[in-house]
């Protein structure tokens, strides 16, 4: 499998500049191709997933699905906070969804934090984030306590398909969490 991380730096592929600039030549190709696909924000199977922005998760490849199948919530762990509970309330209220799929990964950057790292923060820069790091030892539990998030916040209508998943970042398969 070929990556963008696997070309070398000083490689012919390599556009000049920095990433952005990469990123915006990139774009530049994309658009001249471009054409409007003629859909609107509500996604076809009106569906919402959270995931983590693990970049080891490919979710539309992962999932199978296509452009305008679905919103997509990321952050890291693919937890949820209140702006996750914001999104996903815009989501459902204004846009049509009513399946909710939460996905954590195998080997998340957030087992190795704590909250600590809010207090190596403050002391860096003199202000504590408002923010919590949500860093978890179990992503199972985890998984459940984001479901729970979801099951019971008063902004959504629908709770009802509330669904959670650890992807393995060796294999690349889901396994299902059971929300007891």
């Amino acid at each position: 499998m070929t990556t963008s991380a696997s070309v070398p730096a000083g490689s012919a592929n390599a556009a000049p500049g920095s990433v952005t600039d990469r990123l915006v030549k990139a774009n530049e190709q994309y658009a001249s191709a471009f054409t409007d696909p003629g859909m609107d924000a509500r996604p076809v199977l009106h569906v919402a997933v959270v995931a983590c922005m693990d970049a080891r998760l490919d979710l539309h490849d992962a999932l199978g699905l296509s452009l305008g199948d679905c919103h997509t919530i990321r952050n890291a762990g693919g937890v949820v906070t209140d702006d996750v509970i914001r999104s996903l309330t815009i989501s459902q209220r204004a846009l049509g969804t009513r399946s909710v799929v939460l996905i954590h990964h195998t080997n998340c950057g957030l087992e190795s934090l704590t909250e600590e790292f809010r207090h190596d923060l403050e002391m860096e820069v003199g202000q504590r984030p408002a923010w919590a790091v949500e860093a978890f030892r179990d992503v199972d539990q985890d998984v459940r306590q984001s479901m729970q998030r979801v099951r019971t916040s008063p902004f959504l209508l629908h709770t009802d398909d509330v669904r959670g998943f650890v992807f393995d970042v060796k294999s690349g398969l889901l396994r299902e969490v059971d929300p007891a």
